[in-house]
């Protein structure tokens, strides 16, 4: 029998948290009762089930877990990290989301609020930053906010290249979005689609009402070069997105990682978009040059960003406010989802002077 499964055992990822629990509290970071060294699970001799209770959630993966900074009462996300098998990780992330950088509104890194070392092993760094949430939950509700994503995302990468580096791992589970816009009460970090007690379900304000902000996160195969580096080469690396064309022709010569980054950035907004929903085929033309299988071909990202920038201002206002219609759906199902839009989304959207683009404040 596994006993990771026992009623009241951490996983083995969540012991790391336990032992560190108490020097974590003194520097300033609270984690959740369920990693008190003398946690007892408030659900024992109950008779309740653990999911019923908010210490009965466990981690969802060893290297995050969520605390409260005690300065201000914050959620944060803790990461830990070995520093030899991402050595760039930390010192790129702070680099990012230092000054002057981190005043420049073009830059969507996540930002890191601390850097610890782990005084238990040399080998570990942690990295204190936001609570951030899926950047496709909730699901994207019109053309003007998907819109708005494609503009911060591409300029995104574009401030990374900008500034000599290199992602090398774009994809769905490295765009983060800050909730806070859509869900002032927040969320359980461990149980997103729960409020804090773990208990209650999440009602989210649209983006339309209520803008966000979207940002990149996770640099541990990210790489930072010299401004005279003007084609760097690294050897293939496959991330999240394993379908990168020069990787599956010929993985053993070194590659330019800045078209790569090109290809990841086009080839997400052509699955989770273009794929899914039927409005998106004033991008296929764009999105074609990022993801073409000769990697020079591809365009720079200035190039990405400016031509995209002439794309949106052909957009008209009706076609932004549009629904997202999915390729899947039935005749009958697209009427009621019509009929829901207009009554509860558009028309209030409408009334209310909302902008059709829904750009967050600087």
């Amino acid at each position: 029998m596994d006993t990771r499964e026992e009623p009241g055992v951490l996983t083995d990822g969540e012991t790391y948290w336990r032992e560190r629990y108490e020097w974590l509290k003194h520097t300033g970071y609270t984690l959740r009762p369920r990693y008190e060294p003398k946690w007892e699970p408030s659900w024992k001799h109950t008779g309740k089930s653990r999911f019923q209770a908010e210490d009965g959630i466990r981690a969802k993966t060893s290297k995050v877990l969520d605390a409260v900074r005690a300065k201000d009462g914050q959620i944060v996300v803790i990461k830990h990290e070995s520093k030899s098998i991402h050595p760039h990780e930390c010192d790129i992330a702070v680099f990012l989301s230092s000054p002057p950088l981190s005043t420049d509104p073009r830059n969507h890194c996540c930002p890191i609020l601390e850097v610890i070392d782990d005084p238990y092993d040399a080998d570990e760094c942690l990295m204190v930053m936001p609570l951030l949430r899926k950047y496709n939950d909730p699901k994207f509700a019109t053309v003007g906010e998907a819109v708005e994503f494609f503009r911060q995302a591409f300029e995104g990468v574009q401030f990374m290249h900008e500034n000599h580096v290199a992602h090398r791992d774009i994809s769905r589970l490295n765009i983060m979005m800050d909730p806070k816009p859509i869900l002032p009460e927040l969320f359980h970090p461990q149980r997103p689609w729960r409020m804090l007690d773990g208990r209650r379900e999440v009602r989210p304000y649209t983006r339309t009402a209520r803008p966000v902000k979207y940002y990149f996160m996770d640099f541990g195969l990210s790489r930072r070069y010299s401004p005279e580096e003007t084609n760097p080469l690294e050897e293939p690396i496959i991330g999240g997105d394993k379908t990168v064309p020069e990787f599956q022709n010929d993985p053993e010569t070194p590659r330019n990682p800045f078209h790569t980054d090109v290809y990841y950035m086009g080839n997400l907004i052509r699955r989770d978009f273009c794929e899914i929903y039927t409005n998106f085929k004033f991008m296929n033309s764009l999105i074609e040059r990022m993801v073409q299988d000769e990697p020079s071909k591809r365009p720079t990202m200035d190039e990405v960003v400016s031509e995209f920038a002439a794309i949106r201002a052909k957009l008209s206002c009706w076609k932004l406010r549009e629904r997202l219609v999915e390729r899947r759906d039935s005749v009958f199902m697209n009427v009621l989802k019509d009929v829901h839009h207009v009554s509860t989304r558009a028309v209030p959207n409408l009334l209310s002077l909302r902008k059709p683009i829904p750009t967050p404040s600087p």
